[in-house]
Parts: structure tokens; sequence; C-alpha cells
């Protein structure tokens, strides 16, 4: 699974999922931080690579209209609000869904982070 962060996560995510060996891109390594949702989740799209957010609201709306629209992308992962700040709790959960997609997700699927269940 390849992933990319966008805006509103820390680039310092993608450095510690990479030096777990999890291919990231962060907006703000490929000067995308600026760029519109849409834009956003296109740019993901042609870099085959699934988009993680933890804009929720927005891209999951963004994924409704892209299986309206047949406007197929790589992947969305939403970050849950619980997430907010938590570097080490999003690398965590990121590099626990990875392998479980080597692949990547499907076209249209939009998926959500979960913190790992209490032992």
């Amino acid at each position: 699974m390849k992933l990319y962060l966008d805006a509103d996560l820390s680039p310092r995510i993608a450095a510690a999922l990479r030096a777990r060996g999890v291919d990231t891109a962060s907006a703000h390594e490929v000067g995308m931080a600026r760029a519109s949702d849409p834009e956003q989740l296109a740019f993901a799209a042609r870099e085959a690579r699934c988009l993680v957010t933890a804009d929720v609201r927005h891209f999951r709306t963004l994924g409704v209209e892209a299986v309206r629209e047949q406007r197929p992308h790589a992947g969305i992962i939403l970050s849950s609000p619980r997430f907010r700040g938590a570097i080490g709790a999003i690398v965590g959960a990121l590099a626990r869904v990875a392998p479980r997609y080597p692949g990547g997700l499907g076209e249209y699927d939009v998926i959500y982070l979960t913190r790992e269940p209490a032992r």
C-alpha cells in the first residue's frame, strides 16, 4: 500500500512511516500543501496512493461523489478526530493497516483508521 497524507497531517507522520518501510508521501513534501481537497484526492489517484486525512467530513463526501460520478481514486483512509495531534498513534495505526492491503485499497474504497483495541 502506498500512502499520501493530505495537508492536515504532519509530514513527521510520513517520515516515521517510511522509517517503518511504508511507502508514504506527504502533501507538504510534494508541494501540495495549499491544494484544495478535490485536488488532493486527484493527485493521490494519479500517483496510485491511498489518501490519508483527518478531514473526515469533506473526504467522506468526496468519496461519495467519486462513486456517483464514476471518478475512481486509490482509496481514502479517514483518521478519526480522536487521533488529532497523536502522531505516534496515527503512525502505529497506519503501520498496522498498510500490510493488510499490500495492493492498496479498491478504487472507490473508504475506510476509517482506528486505534488498536485494548488487550
